[in-house]
């Protein structure tokens, strides 16, 4: 049930793993989700559990004019949000750095970089202008330690902890902008580096019960921090 509580929550990446079991949860709890993908299918399966008072539209993050129509239409109808999440990401296949391709390599980092700074370009002017807002970018055990046949994914994670804070520097006093490790969460993205194994995992179901509850309770005391999820 809605309550004085309840927060508006822009996430990226809400028609799978991570994005869409937070999507879920929030929804649950009464929060107003304003939602991005990729997926229409998957986007149309959300629309319904959400109802109206929520919003989901298919976005690329890594097109700069998709995120900023995007974010105009959620800041006008909705203003800006109490917590932004950049959750969505990309992995390359499983290889060598010098065996991944050029394109291959581009379109991590377009998605994992660019596609949170245009998310962060287009939202937190808003969100300044309020002088409140917790923005959290997700990062990765990755982006603190490195692994073999992954190099464009550290590479990218590794530059969201950069990004993230010095953006916690630049933000007026009563923000917080934090990179967060979410941890090790059996998704298609484990999985596409782990394989099987990643079943050893909590899968994002019951990773988003703990974590939820988590990102709602940060505030402008964790700026700058570089958290990692409970476990």
């Amino acid at each position: 049930m809605a309550s004085k509580s309840t927060k508006r929550i822009v996430l990226t990446g809400v028609t799978r793993g991570l994005g869409r079991a937070l999507a879920e949860r929030f929804l649950e709890q009464g929060h107003t989700v304003l939602g991005c993908g990729r997926s229409a299918p998957a986007l149309d399966e959300l629309r319904p559990q959400a109802g109206p008072v929520h919003d989901f539209a298919q976005v690329d993050v890594s097109r700069e004019a998709e995120v900023r129509n995007w974010a105009s239409h959620v800041l006008e109808q909705f203003g800006a949000p109490d917590l932004l999440l950049n959750n969505a990401a990309i992995i390359n296949p499983n290889a060598p750095l010098w065996e991944i391709p050029g394109s291959e390599f581009d379109r991590v980092i377009d998605v994992n970089i660019k596609g949170v700074a245009n998310v962060l370009r287009h939202f937190v002017p808003a969100m300044i202008a309020r002088k409140s807002g917790v923005i959290v970018n997700f990062s990765s055990g990755w982006g603190r330690s490195t692994s073999p046949e992954v190099a464009p994914y550290c590479a990218t994670k590794w530059a969201i902890e950069g990004l993230t804070r010095a953006l916690a520097q630049e933000l007026p006093a009563g923000m917080a902008a934090i990179p967060l490790n979410p941890g090790i969460v059996d998704t298609d993205m484990l999985r596409s580096c782990f394989g099987d194994s990643a079943a050893q995992y909590p899968d994002a179901a019951a990773w988003s019960e703990r974590v939820a509850p988590f990102l709602l309770q940060l505030g402008a005391k964790d700026n700058g921090k570089a958290l990692t999820a409970p476990s």
